[in-house]
């Protein structure tokens, strides 16, 4: 098993920063495991928003976000990030942290362990 623990969620102006963590936990191999951000808006489907592998050396982002997101593995590696910047209201949705088979992939069905979510609210 492994939980994950989302943090950092909040309510912001258009154009500001957030920054998200998640800390994964647990008797599953966690290094066996990429990482990945998932974000669900009101009335629409859970969609990729950026992944990371165990090393950190394979990263991908939709291409929504690309340019404006950074996610990055910390120290220790079981913890990721999202660095949110230049936010919009098309990104108000609850961010949740998903952990995965070794590859980084944007299908959500791939993902086995998820947490909890995370509110991000953009105004403009």
């Amino acid at each position: 098993q492994m939980q994950l623990v989302e943090s950092g969620g909040g309510l912001v102006q258009a154009g500001e920063s957030l920054r998200l963590s998640c800390a994964a936990s647990g008797s599953a191999p966690i290094g066996s495991y990429a990482m990945a951000w998932f974000r669900q808006a009101p009335g629409k489907e859970r969609e990729f928003v950026a992944g990371i592998s165990w090393s950190g050396g394979s990263i991908y982002y939709a291409d929504s976000v690309r340019g404006r997101f950074t996610i990055s593995r910390g120290n220790p590696k079981n913890t990721i990030y999202l660095q949110m910047n230049s936010l919009n209201v098309d990104d108000t949705a609850v961010f949740y942290c998903a952990a995965a088979p070794p590859v980084v992939t944007a299908n959500r069905d791939e993902y086995k362990y998820w947490g909890q979510g995370t509110q991000v609210t953009v105004s403009s």
